[in-house]
């Protein structure tokens, strides 16, 4: 649930009977008509089933979460958790403190409820004197009827989570199982059902914490296929994205002009990641110079200069919660060094070997392998590895891996709902898992050698490459979701010259 806020003393509330009658007359009637059922319920109906034929004859709890302080008497823009909005089809920030449960039904299946707090009728306090929830201060919510209408589910008002949640649970009665580190309050409520139903012993805990671990676990990996609606959503998340590179390299010379530039790139993007889609899926990374060699960079803090590399590693995500990541390195005078080009041009030839191996039958990890080979050998090749060292050498996963002081991340995640989407899934299921059509992920090889990395030659110092796009695995091969960026070094030049205008 949400944290409790600090309540001033000093704020002057208003509290007579006249004025509390005041403020409840005179108002229009609220509209009587219904939303439809949306496009993005009716995939969420089919995830509940697949969820559901998993845990058959068991109560599942997946709370939204609610909202977290960010200073005194405010909060973060609130996010539900990721397996509540894929579950209900629910985004953008609401709604905090719902809470879904799945109940098994007797002939098999489960019924749906989403428990919250609906809008306060006029005649309430609430109406006017809550800043978290009240209509005055945030805007309208939902009532229950029409929350039932959007969603397709079953609505209850939160206050009836408690004995809903349990209801017949015990040694001989119904198991209950909680999303844990969605919201600890209500994973509290679960764990002191549980105790109240005699499962207290240390046996039972454990396995109660094994039971709520697994159903992380598959919700978790229950999103690394990705069905039409969620593809459509990527795609959306793509497209947006790429009109806010294409302005962000529009506004380089004024990134160099005013100074502090970094934090300018950041704001360009924002502004379209905000105005297209909910906002940015993740903190961007704007990092010019040697910056670009430290992997998360987002203070972003520093200048831009001429002659300077500019990697930006940014996605937009849409108000559905699915985001894009996409990383260029762009040169922002308009023109590659002969060096910075040679460490671009091995990048690219990375990513292309990555690409190549985005293909259905084949291994989540093959990828990497296909990438940091290239990686490898181009490294052997520029004299960096250790003496005597070969490429069969440096690639053994025991003994080697020098060549990973110059790309110490992996070259692929999953992506979708989380920028590291279905991150609780098994290794079995993730890493040596087969890609399969509808899988989308990412594929990102770099180079980065460090300002201060007496290793490498003086020329390669500070600089920083990665070049990162987002594919969608399909029955034949893999779709480049964010193709209509340029990746090679010609096309990039004629990209920062046009001034993010593409051919």
């Amino acid at each position: 649930m949400s944290e409790k806020q600090h309540k001033a003393e000093h704020r002057n509330r208003p509290t007579g009977e006249a004025f509390m009658a005041f403020m409840r007359d005179g108002w229009a009637p609220r509209t009587g008509s219904l939303p439809e059922l949306t496009e993005a319920a009716r995939y969420a109906a089919a995830r509940r089933e697949v969820l559901s034929a998993a845990f058959p004859g068991e109560r599942l709890v997946v709370p939204a979460g609610g909202l977290k302080i960010r200073s005194n008497d405010t909060d973060y823009v609130f996010r539900p958790h990721s397996a509540f909005a894929h579950l209900t089809g629910l985004g953008a920030d609401r709604e905090p403190d719902a809470v879904l449960v799945l109940d098994p039904l007797p002939e098999g299946g489960h019924r749906a409820t989403l428990y919250f707090a609906p809008l306060a009728d006029r005649d309430s306090p609430d109406f006017f004197t809550d800043s978290r929830v009240g209509e005055f201060w945030v805007g309208a919510r939902p009532t229950l009827d029409s929350a039932s209408a959007e969603l397709g589910l079953t609505t209850r008002h939160l206050a009836e989570l408690d004995d809903a949640v349990a209801k017949d649970v015990g040694p001989s009665g119904l198991a209950v199982r909680v999303v844990r580190e969605a919201d600890r309050e209500v994973a509290g409520i679960v764990d002191r059902v549980r105790t109240q139903a005699g499962l207290a012993s240390t046996e039972a805990v454990e396995a109660s914490a094994q039971a709520d671990a697994e159903l992380s676990r598959a919700l978790s990996t229950q999103r690394l296929v990705k069905d039409d609606w969620e593809v459509r959503q990527m795609e959306e998340a793509v497209q947006s994205t790429a009109t806010a590179f294409d302005a962000v390299v529009e506004q380089l010379p004024e990134a160099v002009r005013r100074g502090r530039g970094e934090r300018w790139i950041e704001g360009v993007f924002g502004l379209h990641a905000r105005h297209t889609g909910n906002g940015v899926g993740y903190d961007s990374i704007c990092a010019a110079g040697d910056h670009a060699t430290t992997l998360h960079w987002i203070r972003n803090t520093g200048e831009v200069h001429e002659g300077d590399l500019l990697l930006l590693d940014a996605g937009v995500e849409t108000d559905s919660l699915y985001t894009a990541d996409v990383t260029r390195t762009v040169p922002v005078s308009g023109t590659f060094t002969e060096v910075q080009r040679r460490v671009y041009d091995a990048v690219l030839e990375a990513q292309e070997a990555g690409l190549a191996a985005a293909r259905p039958g084949n291994r989540f990890q093959d990828v990497h392998a296909a990438a940091i080979e290239v990686i490898a050998r181009h490294l052997l090749d520029w004299g960096l590895l250790p003496e005597g060292i070969t490429l069969e050498q440096t690639l053994d996963a025991q003994e080697g891996q020098f060549h990973r002081r110059w790309m110490v991340h992996g070259t692929s995640h999953h992506l979708g709902i989380d920028v590291h989407d279905c991150a609780q899934a098994l290794r079995e299921d993730y890493v040596e898992g087969e890609l399969r059509e509808g899988m989308v992920l990412t594929v990102e090889p770099g180079l980065y050698f460090k300002a201060d990395d007496l290793l490498v030659p003086e020329e390669l110092r500070g600089i920083g490459v990665r070049i990162e796009d987002d594919v969608v695995i399909t029955a034949d091969g893999a779709r480049n979701l964010s193709a209509m960026l340029p990746r090679t070094a010609d096309e990039v030049e004629a990209w920062v010259r046009g001034g993010g205008r593409r051919g």
